[in-house]
């Protein structure tokens, strides 16, 4: 792991001292050392068009402690939820997310990202998902571009964290881990991605890192829990358990008008202890979406608030190698579980819930698919239904093995619900295109 190093400079134009100093210091990072800070609205950090072809200029809100010295803050970004419709850099939670963290020494940019999708179901809701994608990703270049050149806002790239709610987390965790193409072709197609100007995009300040520290997930979720590999960035999570919206396990994101089917933060949470990335979790028992954002100012919501910034600050300050305060233990019941290894951008993927294992291939696949079992000579009952949970089809079958035609079925994504007469049972995502 990396120390950190704050560089003390001197006067004239060039560096005149380089002093070693650790992290947290007198306190900083790990509680409030400021009281008064400085916030910059509307800054402009790129532009883009919309999904109505209209150009957007878009801009952030950044949150620094008023007179501070230090020429390396670390640097967290955030992005606000809403569906990905709604939303904006002055949302409550937003605010006080960066407020409480600027008061630590912590610089905080909430960004303002495109939004909007039409017509308002899953085959427009992934280009909305890689737009706000695109926007933050241009939001840490622009970062990375200042500190090369004026070095106006004194950020550590060393140290930039990206992280937000709801929406917002869901487009950090695919900033971080969705980083091949091929990994999102079942959703959509090579020549629409193109079309959009790929994973990256052209949001603004092209040709700078990206590169984040770690991810900060607040009721959030990852398409497919398997683009977390081995050796990828660490992340925090937190979620509840009867979260409606952006299920705590895996489900349909907003039930009432379904948008995409995602893996929640447990399922991530689990994938990311089987391959050993670190991922500290918090559970809030008998809680719905983001509710340290529900209740305004009320003593329920401020409670939320201060277990959501006293967790992610510990996270953070494990990350800049600080000792102040001690990583709080995951609180979750839940053990590790085994979940499929996963290959990025195979052709078969293999999958194990509650025991059971099969085998699917082509996945995507243009015409039939085929699950095979693990077990011959086993009664196996297989369903399939739409995000909504619409049931399309039935079967079952004593082989080893049976072919899925696409027949009628409209090109998407739909779901593989498998269960055996033992009570094993499986859930998989398929693709026809």
């Amino acid at each position: 792991m990396k120390k950190i190093y704050l560089l003390i400079i001197g006067a004239a134009a060039s560096v005149s001292a380089v002093t070693a100093q650790t992290a947290c210091n007198n306190g900083r990072y790990s509680s409030d050392v400021y009281t008064t800070l400085t916030t910059t609205t509307g800054m402009v950090y790129g532009s883009n068009v919309k999904y109505n072809g209209s150009t957007q200029s878009l801009t952030l809100d950044f949150y620094q402690p008023a007179a501070d010295t230090c020429q390396a803050r670390p640097l967290i970004i955030w992005a606000h939820g809403g569906s990905f419709v709604g939303g904006s850099s002055a949302d409550a939670d937003q605010v006080s997310l960066s407020q409480h963290f600027a008061k630590k020494g912590f610089a905080c940019a909430a960004i303002n990202y495109r939004l909007g999708f039409f017509p308002f179901d899953s085959a427009h809701a992934v280009p909305a998902v890689i737009r706000a994608v695109q926007d933050m990703k241009a939001a840490i270049r622009f970062f990375y571009k200042d500190r090369a050149t004026t070095n106006t806002y004194k950020i550590d790239t060393n140290n930039i964290f990206i992280g937000g709610s709801s929406a917002g987390a869901i487009t950090a965790l695919h900033v971080a881990y969705l980083d091949r193409a091929c990994e999102i072709q079942p959703y959509i197609s090579t020549s629409s991605l193109a079309a959009l100007g790929g994973l990256d995009g052209t949001s603004g300040n092209a040709g700078y890192s990206q590169k984040v520290k770690g991810v900060i997930n607040l009721c959030g979720a990852l398409a497919i829990y398997g683009w977390l590999e081995t050796g990828n960035i660490p992340f925090v999570s937190m979620h509840g358990t009867i979260d409606a919206t952006v299920k705590y396990t895996r489900g349909v994101v907003n039930p009432g008008t379904p948008l995409m089917y995602l893996d929640g933060s447990r399922f991530v949470h689990q994938h990311a202890q089987v391959i050993g990335v670190t991922n500290p979790f918090y559970t809030w028992y008998g809680a719905d979406h983001v509710p340290y954002a529900q209740g305004g100012t009320s003593t329920t919501q401020l409670a939320y608030m201060d277990t959501t910034v006293n967790f992610v600050r510990d996270f953070l300050i494990s990350q800049l190698n600080c000792t102040d305060a001690p990583l709080q233990a995951p609180n979750t019941p839940y053990g590790i579980a085994t979940l499929y290894p996963f290959t990025p951008c195979v052709v078969g993927i293999k999958t194990i819930t509650n025991n059971l294992m099969l085998e699917i291939y082509p996945n995507p696949s243009n015409d039939k698919i085929k699950v095979v079992f693990d077990k011959a000579n086993e009664d196996h009952f297989i369903q399939i239904t739409d995000v909504s949970g619409r049931i399309i089809r039935s079967y079952s079958t004593s082989q080893p093995a049976i072919s899925i035609e696409k027949g009628e079925l409209n090109t998407g994504m739909y779901l593989l619900k498998v269960s055996d007469s033992q009570g094993r049972s499986s859930l998989q995502k398929i693709l026809f295109y």
